[in-house]
């Protein structure tokens, strides 16, 4: 690992009050509302936080970035997490000693999304799935999604276009004819005439989003005073007492009208799909994660691993 690392620190005066402040950079898909939120009422402030958070590419560019010091701490999949932990075969050949340090959400609406004018899943069969990159965990997702509508993924051409927001322009301006999206882009997909076809939950137990990062490096601290802001936002958006900030955030974030940022809100209170109040990380969704991966692309290193979660997520966290 690269021992330069981005944790710095700024200072800052206020009517003579000298105040220290870390900043952190953190690696993101999408825009976050969760993180809106909590920098707009103060939570990341009261917590000594200037959080700076950065769009990524692609997942293997996120997993480099986190690596080399780039960034302090990732919003990712927790299937990345375990493929750059536990699978020598992962986009970037190397493992690294990451860490789990808590649960964000439970998959924020991913679904199964097709390019407008498809009206029955069978008009998908020759065309193009888009994935992040196509040994991904959401990628494992689509080609299940698709196989539960009767329609498997070698039916279709697999392109890999990167994130999310890539994908979801993609979607509506003929870049592929499917693709799975999730937090507020499946809205935006919606908003401009595609169809959602199916929700993860027809999989089981899902972990969308966590928040990790390299166990041995500096500033770990600093991301645990994330952790716990974030936590206490999620539990005050899903108690309702942020549904005006939350909606102004998804409006502006994600550029979806009243309803779309409504419908958000919506999900982001979603017990089966919206956002974990205490950063937990369920066991049995990681195991859906790895029962997909082991659906479409086996290896021997997937056997072992559900008893290993306990070297990836911090314990403190793992439930059930």
């Amino acid at each position: 690992m690269n021992p330069s690392h981005s944790i710095g620190f700024a200072h800052r005066t206020y009517n003579r009050l000298q105040i220290f402040v870390d900043q952190l950079k953190l690696g993101v898909f999408s825009p976050s509302v969760l993180l809106d939120v909590a920098r707009q009422t103060g939570r990341l402030a009261a917590a000594g936080l200037d959080v700076r958070d950065v769009a990524v590419p692609s997942s293997p560019a996120q997993f480099r970035s986190l690596h080399d010091g780039e960034y302090d701490a990732v919003f990712t999949s927790p299937d990345n997490v375990l493929a750059y932990r536990f699978l020598p075969a992962n986009p970037l050949g190397q493992l690294f000693d990451v860490e789990i340090v808590a649960g964000v959400d439970r998959g924020l609406g991913l679904c199964l999304g097709a390019r407008p004018g498809v009206t029955a899943p069978a008009e998908l069969s020759g065309g193009r799935f888009g994935v992040d990159v196509p040994t991904s965990g959401f990628a494992f997702v689509g080609y299940a999604l698709l196989e539960e509508l009767g329609l498997s993924h070698s039916a279709l051409e697999i392109v890999a276009l990167g994130s999310t927001p890539k994908r979801v322009a993609a979607l509506h301006t003929g870049g592929c004819d499917a693709t799975v999206l999730n937090a507020g882009n499946e809205l935006v997909a919606q908003m401009r005439g595609c169809a959602l076809l199916a929700d993860v939950t027809r999989l089981g137990p899902y972990l969308g989003t966590v928040i990790a990062r390299l166990r041995e490096a500096p500033g770990a601290a600093v991301v645990d005073r994330l952790v716990n802001a974030l936590a206490d936002t999620a539990r005050s958006i899903v108690a309702g007492d942020l549904d005006a900030e939350a909606t102004g955030s998804a409006a502006r974030l994600l550029s979806l009208d009243d309803a779309g940022a409504a419908k958000h809100v919506a999900v982001l209170r979603d017990p089966a799909r919206g956002l974990i109040g205490d950063g937990s990380v369920d066991a049995a969704a990681l195991r859906t994660l790895v029962d997909l991966r082991g659906r479409f692309l086996p290896a021997p290193e997937l056997s072992g691993i559900p008893a290993r979660f306990d070297e990836v997520v911090r314990p403190a966290v793992l439930t059930g």
